[in-house]
């Protein structure tokens, strides 16, 4: 079972968080909006924190909030926020700082994913992903290769 520190609790941070809780690890989620913790109780039969999730209300660039929020403990960070300088930010501070061992960050832009992954963070670019399978789709639809 691995400690796992989510930064943002939108669409994606929540439902990583969701499954990820589910799966049996112990998963902490911080995020600036308080209501964003609606997304956590989502389809949970009961509040997320009686489910055995934490969650922080903070800024993700603040110290306090991350070790609040348990950055000391973490195994894995995730940087899920829907902005890229945010979220590298506080990927090299989780890595640089806290000696996070496993760092995943969200990066929109596709060189800045590929420039920041030859850094040692795990990059997930959504944008990548998106242009590959419109790609794909496109070469099946016109018979291009």
């Amino acid at each position: 079972m691995a400690f796992i520190l989510i930064v943002g609790a939108g669409r994606v941070g929540s439902s990583v968080a969701r499954s990820m809780l589910a799966a049996g690890h112990e998963v902490s989620v911080l995020d600036e909006d308080p209501l964003s913790h609606e997304r956590l109780d989502a389809g949970q039969p009961s509040s997320w924190e009686d489910s055995g999730g934490r969650f922080t209300i903070g800024a993700a660039i603040e110290r306090d909030a991350l070790v609040e929020a348990g950055i000391e403990q973490a195994d894995v960070f995730l940087a899920t926020t829907d902005g890229d300088n945010t979220n590298l930010t506080i990927a090299q501070i989780a890595q640089k700082m806290f000696g996070v061992e496993s760092v995943l960050v969200r990066v929109m832009d596709p060189a800045r994913a590929e420039w920041y992954e030859a850094q040692g963070l795990q990059t997930i670019c959504p944008t990548h992903f998106a242009i590959c399978e419109f790609q794909q789709r496109l070469e099946r639809v016109t018979g291009a290769a």
